[in-house]
């Protein structure tokens, strides 16, 4: 080990990327590999915003723009707030970032303090478990079960909660499991965040990605809520943009008025050219939107009965475009599942270790080819899965 790695910060803690760089190092070794693993949209960025990033940069938009981000662009995040989720937020109380994961760790810069608990819905995107980490709190996973869709358990949230509880993280649509939270949980959440004086973090990253007849309920609407939550959404998912880098965070004005510092000392401002590019993504066509949407429907409709036939079962994803799969049937677990199946038939897939999930019976399939490689890579599951029981 080098000295620079022997004298790292204690805060900063191996994580199971290592598994996600073996698999990928796998992969470079292959060919006709069918990458059914990361959350990266197969969807080019549709072209109109493309054109409108070109003429930013043909306008010199090539400067800082101010830490919370062009004013136009919030003003267009504001109105879509309303127009899509019922939210009412001013542009003084929006604050545009480098993607919705800078927005996760300056929120937890800015609410979690040295000791905190922070409830985490789990299995998760485990940045939330990094942010709330490299700030002195402790993340706290509140279990969801394949039984139930994976969907939120009141239950299973109250009884994690102590004195040192801080704030509850909501993400619905969930990573990896696709799971919505129903309107009538949200609710309840709602209650019981003001019962408990905790606040809420509510991520909303794949909230316009919602299959019927499930709903998509913003907490920050309910009575009561608007003042202790922070929203969170961005433009990587719903518009293809994963590269551009940018997302935003809705809160309290002088709220968002004390984070200008830390969120200058992070990165200044998103990307000035991607500001411009999202702002087209917004008051632009939205068809192109529209025509993922109706694939990403399709997919799911084939692969649901598909991992049926083949023995598997799964949480029926409400939205997103992920299906959390109990793999056990295979007699794997699931991290040895992922890397025999990479090595043997060229299909990746993430097991549900790498979000933070205790169990090793799942993975997490992404729906983000084209049909035909879809059907592709399952008839090589199956006949993968075959030759695991047959030997097991």
């Amino acid at each position: 080990m080098s000295l620079l790695h022997d004298r790292l910060a204690p805060r900063i803690v191996e994580e199971d990327g290592a598994f996600r760089t073996r698999m990928l190092g796998i992969a470079r070794g292959l060919t006709d590999v069918i990458a059914l693993g990361r959350g990266d949209p197969d969807f080019h960025t549709p072209q109109h915003i493309v054109d409108a990033a070109k003429a930013a940069l043909d306008a010199n938009h090539h400067h800082y723009t101010g830490p919370a981000g062009i004013l136009p662009l919030r003003e267009a995040i504001a109105a879509n707030l309303t127009d899509r989720y019922g939210l009412d937020y001013g542009t003084d109380e929006i604050m545009v970032t480098a993607g919705a994961q800078e927005a996760i760790m300056l929120t937890m810069l800015g609410l979690c303090a040295p000791g905190d608990e922070v409830l985490i819905t789990s299995p998760r995107f485990t940045t939330d478990d990094t942010a709330v980490g490299l700030c002195g709190g402790t993340p706290i996973p509140v279990p969801t079960f394949e039984k139930d869709d994976f969907a939120l358990d009141l239950a299973e949230i109250e009884k994690r909660i102590t004195p040192r509880t801080r704030m509850f993280v909501l993400v619905s649509p969930n990573n990896p499991t696709g799971a919505v939270t129903p309107p009538e949980v949200i609710r309840a959440i709602a209650d019981l965040a003001i019962r408990h004086d905790l606040l809420v973090v509510s991520d909303e990253i794949y909230g316009r990605m919602i299959y019927e007849p499930n709903e998509h309920l913003s907490i920050a609407t309910l009575p009561g809520m608007r003042e202790r939550t922070v929203t969170i959404n961005g433009f990587s998912k719903t518009y293809s943009m994963t590269g551009w880098r940018v997302g935003y965070m809705a809160g309290p004005a002088d709220m968002m008025e004390m984070l200008t510092e830390p969120r200058h000392t992070l990165s200044i401002n998103a990307a000035s050219i991607s500001q411009y590019a999202a702002l087209a993504a917004l008051t632009g066509p939205q068809e192109p939107i529209d025509a993922m949407m109706e694939a990403y429907a399709e997919r799911r409709a084939w692969l649901m009965p598909a991992l049926d036939e083949a023995g598997f079962t799964y949480g029926h994803p409400g939205g997103a475009f992920y299906i959390y799969t109990n793999v056990s049937s295979s007699g794997l677990p699931a991290p040895e599942f992922c890397v025999r199946l990479l090595e043997e038939t060229g299909v990746m897939v993430f097991p549900g270790t790498m979000f933070g999930d205790e169990s090793t019976d799942y993975i997490r399939i992404s729906y983000l080819q084209p049909l035909p490689m879809i059907q592709e890579a399952m008839e090589r599951i199956t006949s993968f899965v075959d030759r695991a029981r047959a030997n097991s």
